[in-house]
C-alpha cells in the first residue's frame, strides 16, 4: 500500500483509523483524483475472518488496478468516484494463520466474559476462546440467529456490540463517510456468492429488487472473464443467517443503499486453502464485477442529483444507462 501511495502521491492516501487489539494499525487506502471534495464514493473492505487470505488479496488487485491500470474503460470510475479500500480489517487474525492455526477465524482480543474466566478449567481448549467474530459484531441486530454467546464458538459476538477496536474504528470512519459512500463491498470466502441483506431474517429489504438488479448485472461481467459462476441472493436464502454482521450494519445503520458481501471463490474444492495460482485471475474478474458495479452507480441519475446536493438516493430508485462497457 505505501508503495502505491509513493508511486501516485497524487492519488492515493493510507489512512490509519485505529489499532487492533495488538495493536497493528488498521490502514485504509483512499484512492481519489483532482480537488474535488466529497465526491460519491465506493467501500470495499477484506481479511474480516483471518483464514479468508483470498479477501485481501482480491481488495489489493482492486486496488492496484484502480492506481496502476488506467485504461480506457477505468478512467470514469476514478476520476468520478472516491474508493475507501481497507484489504485487511482483522490484522491480529491473519497474522495468526501465518504462524500459528491456517484455519483462525475471529480476531485474537482476549476474552472479557466473566462465567467463561471462572469456568475456564472446564473449556476443552482455552486456545480456541480468543477472539471475536468480527462479523457478528456489529450494532445492527446483534447476538441474534447465527451468532454464538461462547467465547469458544467460532460465531462468538463478543460481549456487546463494536466491543472490538476493529469494528469500533471501522464504523466510525463508515459514519463519518456515510453522505458520500454508495456502496459497501465486504470481501469475504468461499462460495462464490453475490450476498444481499438482511442476514438476519428470511424478510428481504424493501429495495431488494434494486439490490438483485445490480448485483446481477456485477456477476454477469465477472462471470465473462473466465466463466465463473456465482449465485445471488440473501444469506439466509444461500447460506445460513447471520446477525451482528458488517453488510447488514452497513444497509440499516449507516444507510448504505447498495450493501453486499461477495463470497470469492471456490465452492468449496479448495475452500480457504485455495492456491496462490487462482489470485490473479480471482482479482481479474472480481474487478470485473466491482467496475460494472461502479459505472451503474455513475450512471444513475439519482446519484447525481445526490452528488450535486439535490437530495440522497431513495429506496426503490429507478435505474437508467446501465452499461458493462
Amino acid at each position: 500500500m505505501e508503495h502505491l501511495m509513493s508511486s501516485a502521491p497524487h492519488m492515493v492516501d493510507v489512512l490509519t483509523i485505529g489499532k487492533s487489539s495488538e495493536g497493528r494499525p488498521l490502514k485504509v487506502v483512499k484512492v481519489s483524483t483532482g480537488k474535488e471534495m466529497g465526491k460519491p464514493a465506493i467501500w470495499i473492505d477484506g481479511g474480516m475472518h483471518g483464514r479468508e487470505w483470498i479477501a485481501p488479496a482480491v481488495a489489493l488487485y482492486i486496488l492496484k488496478q484502480l492506481v496502476e491500470n488506467q485504461l480506457n474503460s477505468n478512467i470514469s470510475i476514478i476520476q468520478k468516484l472516491d474508493w475507501y479500500i481497507m484489504p485487511v480489517v482483522n490484522p491480529d487474525g491473519y497474522e495468526y494463520t501465518h504462524v500459528t492455526d491456517r484455519f483462525w477465524r475471529k480476531s485474537r482480543s482476549k476474552t472479557q466474559d466473566a462465567e467463561f474466566e471462572e469456568n475456564r478449567m472446564f473449556w476443552d481448549s482455552a486456545r480456541e476462546c480468543a477472539g471475536v467474530d468480527l462479523n457478528r459484531n456489529w450494532d445492527f441486530h446483534w447476538g441474534e440467529v447465527g451468532s454464538s454467546d461462547n467465547p469458544c464458538s467460532p460465531n462468538y459476538s463478543g460481549l456487546r456490540p463494536f466491543s472490538e477496536p476493529e469494528t469500533r474504528a471501522v464504523s466510525d470512519f463508515i459514519l463519518d463517510k456515510r453522505d458520500q459512500l454508495k456502496a459497501y463491498i465486504t470481501l469475504h470466502s468461499y462460495s462464490q456468492m453475490w450476498l444481499i441483506p438482511w442476514g438476519f431474517t428470511k424478510q428481504k429489504v424493501a429495495d431488494y429488487e434494486d439490490l438483485l438488479y445490480l448485483g446481477k448485472k456485477a456477476i454477469e461481467s465477472l462471470s465473462k472473464v473466465h466463466g465463473t459462476k456465482y449465485t445471488i441472493g440473501t444469506s439466509p436464502a444461500l447460506l445460513y443467517p447471520t446477525s451482528g454482521s458488517s453488510d447488514d450494519w452497513a444497509k440499516g445503520k449507516a444507510g448504505i443503499q447498495y450493501s453486499y458481501t461477495v463470497e470469492l471463490r471456490d465452492r468449496g474444492t479448495y475452500g480457504f486453502l485455495l492456491p496462490a495460482t487462482q489470485i490473479v485471475p480471482t482479482g481479474r474478474e472480481t474487478f470485473a464485477g466491482v467496475r460494472t458495479l461502479a459505472k451503474s452507480l455513475i450512471n444513475n441519475r439519482e446519484l447525481k442529483k445526490s452528488h450535486q446536493g439535490r437530495r440522497r438516493p431513495r429506496i426503490g430508485v429507478q435505474w437508467q444507462q446501465l452499461s458493462d462497457s
